[in-house]
């Protein structure tokens, strides 16, 4: 029954004018076909509003790079929905923009660099052809010949040789992992796998089941006296993981312990959500920043429910907490599409305000909107 009120929520969402206190009784009633409605118009708003922007004001930031790269993922997932042909048509634009290269310079092994080969690999999967992906097997190719024995402590632009910050695990593994599914080449899986665990080893805190920005958070304390550990940060992590998943074979050598990995982040993470379902900036002190954030949540709400529909974890645990933070997405999106309370560039908890947004917290967005759809698409009304 709490499900189908937080979707009846997201339905009132679409007209303003009514609050959450004018939720009828029969909210429960909420069928299969408003749920997918909702989801659908919700995802094509958000899309359009952030294509829009683009398309008069340009990108934010420089077009190869990690922001740009994580709205890139949200709409490939978009050129799956009815309309996706404007999608597609900006990401090959996009892609012809790039020249469907990668960086040439010594950002180039930087893995907020080469999120963007995600872009590349699914425009190959629809030409199959080689040019498209190219430079990003040669970068690929170097980067499984290049030793990595490097430790992880935060100097030396370690970042630009090293996964030594979480984030990382975002930007990183899932494109090696995508270049792997298209190519059958078990190196770049087998070089996600070693480097994966290198930088959990490090940061990971088995204890709280979360992971520090990098290693200079070590010793850092929130006012409360808790570890410091960003929101965001760890939604990287989450949302990273299940990428990797979704490419990595059923019988990949150790998938069952990226697996349990996921069910004791996931399981953290859902006690840690708050009680409009947002996730606070400041996992473990959400009072030292009382806003609302969307892009940890956006990411969070997407591996929950990624989860829940590849039956990693079970929906009776979870389902509840995913429309609960669909539901919180939703009502941080502008009556215009814009998507709001999404933290600013940085590596750790800080303010947000309502006018506040990025393009990757669209991209993630896109991701958990994605996710939710077949989530709705599964579910009836006589279900949970």
């Amino acid at each position: 029954m709490k499900i189908r009120r937080f979707i009846a929520l997201g339905i009132l969402g679409l007209y303003p004018g009514l609050s959450a206190s004018q939720v009828p009784t029969r909210a429960m009633d909420v069928r299969k076909e408003e749920k997918v409605f909702v989801v659908r118009r919700y995802l094509d708003r958000v899309a359009s509003w952030q294509l829009d922007s683009i398309e008069h004001n340009g990108l934010r930031h420089a077009g190869r790079e990690w922001t740009s790269a994580t709205l890139f993922t949200g709409l490939i997932e978009m050129t799956k929905q009815s309309g996706g042909a404007r999608y597609a048509k900006y990401l090959e634009s996009v892609g012809e923009q790039f020249a469907w290269k990668m960086y040439a310079d010594n950002y180039r092994y930087y893995a907020d660099n080469y999120c963007v080969g995600q872009l590349y690999t699914w425009k190959y999967t629809r030409d199959k052809n080689i040019d498209y992906i190219a430079d990003f097997v040669r970068l690929a190719d170097t980067l499984v010949s290049r030793p990595h024995s490097e430790s992880l402590a935060w100097k030396n632009n370690i970042a630009l040789r090293e996964w030594a910050w979480c984030d990382a695990l975002f930007m990183g593994p899932p494109a090696l992992s995508s270049i792997y599914k298209v190519t059958g080449n078990l190196q770049y899986l087998d070089l996600v796998d070693t480097l994966w665990w290198k930088t959990t080893n490090y940061l990971y805190n088995p204890k709280e089941r979360l992971f520090y920005r990098d290693q200079s958070y070590f010793d850092k304390k929130e006012s409360n006296g808790h570890d410091v550990f960003w929101s965001r940060g760890n939604g990287w992590v989450l949302a990273g993981l299940v990428r990797v998943l979704n490419d990595m074979p059923k019988d990949y050598k150790s998938r069952a312990r990226w697996e349990d990995l996921y069910r004791s982040m996931v399981k953290r993470i859902a006690s840690l959500q708050q009680h409009d379902g947002y996730w606070r900036t400041s996992l473990l002190d959400p009072e030292r920043y009382p806003a609302k954030e969307t892009s940890g949540t956006a990411l969070f709400t997407y591996a929950i429910a990624w989860g829940i529909n590849n039956k990693v974890i079970p929906s009776k645990d979870y389902e509840t907490v995913v429309w609960k933070g669909w539901n919180a997405l939703v009502n941080a999106v502008h009556p215009d599409g814009k998507l709001g309370y999404v933290q600013q560039v940085g590596e750790a908890p800080g303010e947000v305000n309502y006018d506040d947004t990025e393009i990757y917290g669209v991209g993630a967005f896109l991701l958990a909107g994605h996710e939710l759809l077949k989530l709705a698409e599964k579910s009836s009304a006589t279900g949970k």
